[in-house]
């Protein structure tokens, strides 16, 4: 009876022991982990590179489309130019700067015309005896020096004499508010380029503010065609506004 309460006291016992030797066996196996490949450095290299590139190209097509505007508004103003934009006036190219020439005003005041600098002028030349060519221009000068309103004191109109021939008495009032000078004609000729089969009295001619002939206006202008003028002269006086200022009184 004691003895086979002893056997079954050590059954029972040695489960225990088995049990803790295979949980030792089982503790001494490594343990398994799972390890994932990295990318090489050139891989990620390329990887960089590629999402630079592309957000460079997303930039560059954000800058297009911002920029597109004003892009269209060079092209046609430098290249393709509607007809309604162009100068009713022929650009002189290159430009001739005043010369350095003295004329006489009608009082008999010497003036070298380098000192008309600093303002824009409207010029024209005739003889003294101004024939009926002669008294358009001065009319429309001064006509078109009134029509710029505000800015007319950024403008002078110029009558250049190119001969000895006395001025008619009855034109001195109209020519109060202009610059008059007797200059000699050969220098002026030099100077002041007629279009082809036209003389130097056929045109007006427009210096800037810097002394330099730079346009020519058609022979024969007249009252039909001086409002054209006048856009012309709109358009450069709103260009120089920034810089260019009123100031140098007229000489008489």
């Amino acid at each position: 009876m004691s003895g086979s309460k002893l056997l079954n006291d050590s059954s029972s016992l040695g489960a225990p022991k088995q049990s803790r030797a295979n949980d030792a066996v089982q503790a001494d196996q490594p343990i398994r982990l799972t390890v994932h490949s990295l990318p090489s450095p050139d891989q990620l290299i390329k990887s960089q590179l590629a999402g630079v590139r592309a957000g460079r190209w997303k930039m560059m097509a954000v800058f297009l489309v911002c920029a597109a505007p004003v892009i269209a508004s060079y092209f046609t103003y430098y290249v393709w130019r509607p007809e309604g934009r162009r100068n009713f006036g022929e650009l002189i190219e290159p430009q001739r700067p005043s010369p350095d020439l003295v004329g006489m005003s009608l009082t008999g005041q010497p003036l070298n015309l380098m000192a008309l600098k600093d303002q824009w002028l409207l010029i024209s030349v005739s003889g003294g005896a101004c024939d009926d060519n002669c008294s358009r221009h001065l009319y429309l000068q001064r006509q078109l020096r009134e029509a710029v309103g505000k800015d007319k004191d950024r403008v002078d109109w110029v009558w250049l004499i190119a001969d000895e021939a006395p001025v008619p008495e009855a034109l001195l009032p109209a020519l109060a508010s202009a610059t008059v000078l007797r200059v000699p004609a050969a220098r002026l000729a030099a100077w002041l380029p007629p279009a082809t089969g036209h003389q130097l009295t056929d045109h007006l001619y427009l210096v800037d503010p810097l002394g330099n002939l730079m346009m020519r206006f058609p022979a024969q202008v007249d009252l039909s065609s001086a409002s054209k003028v006048k856009r012309d002269l709109d358009r450069l006086l709103r260009a120089s506004a920034s810089w260019d200022q009123p100031g140098r009184p007229v000489v008489q």
